[in-house]
């Protein structure tokens, strides 16, 4: 069981959204220690923030069994560092720039081996089903961390809805690509559009979670609006943003990362403290918020939930 009380974070605690509104900008330049991009090397302009002047609440009960009892960041930590290189690669930049992704419409297309292909708008999404607030650790490759109050629902509702087949072994997600919303997306950084994949067993696993909100609001563009996907137990690249399509497949499918580096970043992705990445180790972390260093916990503190996922595997091999 992952919590052990009901939650008891005050509203204090919570960093007003004024204080976020008129936060002073970033200077320019931050190094990205994933890519080693040199400081400057890729800014955009930063007229104003990607947050919007009127937030959609996105209201839901907390998931008591699937929150951790841990003090959530702050709504400025959750919504200013941030890794989408769609927008920059500085972990600033996202919310500097991604005002131009424009969240409605949207949709989601949903085909390949399954009996119902589908493509759903946003709104329908929304009321696909009942929405749950889970607050889940958050650890990115890079050995920081925070811990959010995400919102949504577990992705296995989307399998109800177009009942994949026998043959779907892997689920594929899509990232939306437009140079024009996406800017960063004229880059070299990657190969665009962004991919990302599961098995199925990961994907049906009742902790994953296809996100449309966070803090009691509509997802904000530069968290990956309009939706989603979060895996805690999985370092933070596996959860792919701005979705527009899921493809379930019989034949483990292609993804980014795995792609761009195959000697660094594994299809699994797994969170495992005796795995380090080939330039840093992996046995520590730092979240965000505080000085001292935290121990990582294999799976990121999720093993008695999906360990079984894996029993037999060598996850030295298959990381």
């Amino acid at each position: 069981m992952l919590i052990k009380k009901p939650d008891d974070v005050v509203g204090s605690e919570i960093t007003p959204r004024e204080q976020f509104m008129n936060r002073r900008s970033f200077l320019a330049g931050t190094t990205v220690a994933g890519l080693g991009v040199g400081a400057g090397a890729y800014l955009f302009g930063r007229s104003r923030s990607s947050q919007a002047e009127s937030v959609q609440k996105l209201s839901a009960p907390r998931r008591a069994d699937f929150s951790v009892d841990e003090k959530p960041n702050s709504y400025k930590d959750v919504t200013t560092y941030n890794n989408f290189y769609e927008f920059g690669l500085g972990k600033d930049q996202p919310a500097e720039n991604a005002h131009t992704l424009k969240t409605r419409p949207w949709t989601v297309k949903i085909e390949g081996e399954v009996a119902k292909s589908r493509t759903i708008g946003i709104e329908e999404l929304l009321k696909l089903a009942p929405l749950e607030e889970r607050v889940y650790r958050f650890r990115c490759v890079e050995a920081w961390s925070m811990v959010v109050p995400w919102i949504g629902f577990s992705f296995s509702e989307i399998a109800k809805l177009v009942q994949p087949t026998s043959r779907a072994k892997y689920v594929q997600l899509v990232t939306l690509k437009d140079t024009v919303q996406m800017p960063g997306q004229k880059s070299w950084a990657l190969d665009w559009p962004y991919l990302e994949a599961l098995r199925m067993d990961e994907a049906m696993h009742p902790l994953t979670l296809l996100c449309l909100g966070l803090y009691g609001e509509v997802l904000p563009n530069q968290n990956g609006a309009p939706v989603r996907l979060i895996i805690p137990w999985k370092y933070g690249f596996k959860s792919i943003k701005s979705v527009v399509a899921i493809r379930f497949t019989e034949e483990m499918p292609t993804t980014t990362w795995a792609k761009q580096g195959p000697s660094e970043y594994g299809f699994y992705a797994n969170v495992n403290p005796e795995v380090d990445h080939p330039r840093w180790s992996q046995a520590s972390e730092r979240r965000i918020g505080e000085l001292r260093r935290r121990k990582t916990l294999p799976f990121n503190g999720y093993a008695d939930q999906v360990a079984k996922l894996y029993q037999g595997m060598d996850l030295q091999r298959f990381f």
